[in-house]
């Protein structure tokens, strides 16, 4: 059944459960708590809820989804046996109870019929393939970025979504940030004049090692087939598990971590979320030796029809948009700068850390019961997580690539072209 059935199907026999209390000669109330809920949102009304990867990213999530009234928390899977028992303790613990499940299948989640949504949060190579076997199990979806590998996993998320009618959002947070909303109305707003520039500044990035076959783990300890998921097998190396953004098979390195963020940021200001630039270009230093093969720093640039030109580059993080009247800059700590300075004196500039995700979290619980596209759905975060690895593929070729984003297809290049996509590794595989 789908969530917007579900939900249907729930306030029908609330309304219904209603009538027939009406009739009897007293009301029968059952207050949430009974339930082991808040009080304030009736259990019909509430998204139930499960979480898939409980790493770093998503221990920092999952507090602002069991914040919200309306959402209750029924189970968590990852391939750790540490990583389930610490989410199993903090679902848990935030309602009193013992009930949360933990599991590392996947697919004892995305088989409950009592599942409204998934909260995905795994290694990159398990975003896309989770988010459309989520969709096919009826399941609304928030995943985490990079949200795929290659831009043939992104378009086949995108048609599976719109096929389902699947709430999706993308975890790129930004897009509910009121400071990035400022920065998007000042040069929308023609503030700086005619926008010219815009410079993504992704930060550093590193760690390398040799990765030396050793014993596989339990399964039961840390699954690591399921792990890998749909990237080519690989033998057991705790050098591969910990850097595994630097290796193609199961990352695709900074430009893709950060550029996830700030490409979509650019995106949103110049209004072009349903495109994207069409020549890209640059140079990379890459890692010498060991098990890392990522660029390790970039200087590459993108450039749109109309001329307006995307930078890439690393240093202290942020983005910065030229006009020829002026220009504007955010750092990922939410400090706006600008000039002329009239622009942050004519309006209160705000000052909001990147990792505030209270609206973002609430856009997307909001737009499964209304139904709707959330603000980061699944052709906006394609668009973006595009140039990112557009930007990768020509670095690994070493050259000019030219790019028609209606085709979504590389200019005259077939070598290009074939890496659009790859193979996966059966069964892991949406």
């Amino acid at each position: 059944m789908r969530n917007g059935e579900r939900m249907r199907r729930r306030s029908f026999l609330r309304r219904n459960a209603s009538a027939l209390v009406g009739l009897a000669a007293g009301p029968c109330i059952v207050p949430a708590s009974a339930l082991g809920l808040q009080e304030s949102v009736a259990p019909s009304e509430r998204i139930a809820l499960a979480v898939i990867g409980m790493g770093a990213r998503n221990r920092s999530n999952l507090p602002h989804f069991l914040a919200e009234k309306d959402v209750q928390c029924l189970a968590v899977c990852d391939c750790f046996a540490d990583r389930r028992s610490a989410g199993k303790q903090m679902v848990d613990g935030h309602y009193g109870t013992n009930d949360c499940v933990a599991t590392r299948f996947q697919e004892d989640v995305l088989g409950r019929d009592d599942i409204d949504a998934v909260l995905i949060a795994t290694g990159d190579r398990w975003h896309s393939v989770l988010s459309i076997l989520a969709a096919k199990a009826g399941k609304d979806v928030y995943c985490e970025k990079p949200f795929s590998l290659t831009i043939a996993e992104g378009r086949a998320l995108v048609e599976t979504t719109r096929r389902y009618g699947t709430v999706w959002q993308c975890g790129t947070q930004r897009r509910s940030n009121d400071s990035y909303r400022f920065v998007v109305e000042v040069v929308r707003g023609g503030m700086i004049g005619k926008l010219h520039t815009v410079t993504a500044i992704l930060g550093g990035w590193g760690g390398n090692g040799a990765a030396t076959a050793e014993p596989e783990p339990d399964p039961e300890v840390f699954d690591y087939d399921r792990w890998l998921g749909q990237a080519p097998w690989a033998p057991y190396s705790s050098v591969r598990v910990r850097y595994w953004r630097n290796h193609w098979d199961t990352g695709a390195g900074v430009t893709a971590d950060m550029g996830a963020h700030y490409f979509d940021f650019a995106q949103w200001a110049r209004g072009s979320d349903m495109s994207g630039p069409v020549e890209f270009e640059g140079s990379a230093e890459w890692p010498d030796g060991g098990f890392s093969n990522v660029p390790f720093s970039v200087d590459a640039q993108a450039r749109y029809e109309d001329g307006v030109r995307l930078l890439m580059k690393n240093g202290a993080k942020g983005v910065r948009f030229d006009g020829d009247g002026g220009w504007i800059h955010l750092t990922d700590g939410g400090e706006i700068t600008a000039e002329p300075e009239a622009i942050l004196r004519e309006r209160s500039a705000p000052r909001v850390n990147w990792a505030f995700m209270g609206g973002h979290v609430r856009d997307f619980l909001d737009c499964i019961k209304s139904r709707k596209l959330t603000r980061a759905h699944p052709e906006i975060a394609h668009r973006s997580h595009t140039i990112a690895h557009c930007v990768n593929i020509c670095l690994r070729l070493g050259r000019k690539l030219r790019w028609n984003p209606e085709t979504e297809r590389f200019v005259d290049d077939d070598q290009a072209n074939r890496m659009l996509c790859r193979a996966m590794r059966a069964p892991w595989q949406a």
